[in-house]
This record gives C-alpha cells, structure tokens and sequence, in this order.
C-alpha cells in the first residue's frame, strides 16, 4: 500500500513544533529562491531589467547577454546559491537524522521550492527565470558528484555547439539517467524528481526549442565581452 504523499516528509515521531518547522522552512525556501538577483541587482546598478532586453527572460543567461560577463557571473553564482542554500536548511531541523530517506527528501522538498520560487518569483509578480542554475545548487547540496557529472556535460555541449539551452536540456535529461545507472541512487523520490526535474526544464525551454529547430537561437560569444 502506497504512503500518503506527506509521509516522504514527515513521520510518526515528528512533534507538532517539529511538523511547524519543516512548514516554515518550506516557505522560507520558496522566498529564498524568489529573490530575483538578475532583475534586482540589474536595476540597482545598470538601470535595466534584463526582463526588457534579450530573451525578456530573468536568468543568469540573459543577464550574459545583456549586462556582461561579470553581471551575468555574480548573478550565476547567487542563483546556485539559492539552491544550495534552501537545501541547508535541513541541518536546521535537528530531529531529522542525516543520511535518512526522510533527510534527503526533505533536502528535495527545500531545494525543488527554492527553483519554483525562481521561476516564479512573488517579488517580481511570479515572472522570473527557467531554475537552471538554482536546480544544479539544489544538486550540489544533495550529491555534488552528480551536479559535477551534469556540469561537465553542459560544458561540453555548450563548448561543442555554443548553445546554452541546448547544453541545459542536455544536462537535465541526463539527470535522471546518471542517477539510477551511473550513480546507482535508488530513492525513489529522488529518482522520481530528477525526471520531473528534466521534464521541467525541457517545458521552460519550449520555445528555445522552437528556435533550435529553426536554426534561429542565440549562440553564446564564449570569449567575447558578452554572452
């Protein structure tokens, strides 16, 4: 017989202060990964949201290309640290023991609402980026040898044909095929997630899709003064 849904996070020794906590820190994840740095950071020192330009699109990537390299570096870096950081906040809940299912479905729980919150950030009325960067900090904090394994193929990809969302899909529909045969994770919510991580991608990426098979998306100026 299959668990209800809360009992991946949840379990009959949590106290009612311990159930508040894990509830809180729910929605503290979701407002950490709602802080749109892109957006923020673009219009208190260059005037612009990176929303109005480019792919309209509020992410690291598009920050690259319309604000420059160091810009779009800071923001890249703070929006992986969304996700690592809401994945932390587990050590906060002393009572869920490290290495457990509960512990890593928990880290997921945090981590997956710290990238709706970039998608949908509700400081910036719920239009923000497409997560990649804040899913691979989310990964970084649950198994970094993973997150190193998907960050080595989206390099190749974006090195071999200079397309960032093309290098993304790439690396998140590896995901889940390197968790279950590379590195034998057999949690089912993980595995579970890491599909519906990929899929998510490959629906926030629709229309780079479209232009890809038009031959018409941007490429990344790899040594140029912008991305």
């Amino acid at each position: 017989m299959c668990k209800p849904f809360t009992g991946f996070f949840l379990n009959s020794k949590n106290t009612s202060m311990e159930i508040i906590l894990i509830s809180t820190m729910v929605l503290v994840s979701y407002l950490i990964g709602s802080l749109p740095s892109s957006v923020w950071i673009g219009k208190a020192y260059h005037g612009t949201d990176v929303r109005d330009f480019g792919s309209g699109n509020a992410g690291a990537t598009n920050t690259f290309r319309v604000l420059g390299k160091p810009t779009g570096i800071l923001v890249l870096f703070l929006d992986i640290v969304k996700g690592l950081t809401a994945t932390s906040l587990i050590h906060y809940i002393p009572s869920v023991s490290h290495g457990t299912d509960q512990f890593i479905n928990l880290q997921l729980l945090f981590g997956l609402l710290a990238v709706v919150g970039h998608i949908f950030p509700i400081y910036e009325n719920f239009k923000g980026g497409k997560g990649i960067a804040t899913l691979f900090g989310l990964l970084i904090g649950i198994h970094y040898l993973l997150a190193l394994a998907c960050a080595g193929l989206f390099i190749i990809v974006l090195v071999s044909t200079k397309y960032v969302s093309l290098s993304s899909i790439m690396a998140a529909v590896a995901f889940p095929i390197l968790t279950i045969f590379v590195f034998k994770r057999d949690e089912p919510l993980f595995i579970a997630f890491g599909v519906a991580a990929a899929l998510l991608v490959v629906l926030t990426h629709k229309k780079n899709i479209t232009r890809l098979i038009n031959g018409i998306e941007n490429k990344a100026n790899l040594f140029g003064s912008k991305l």
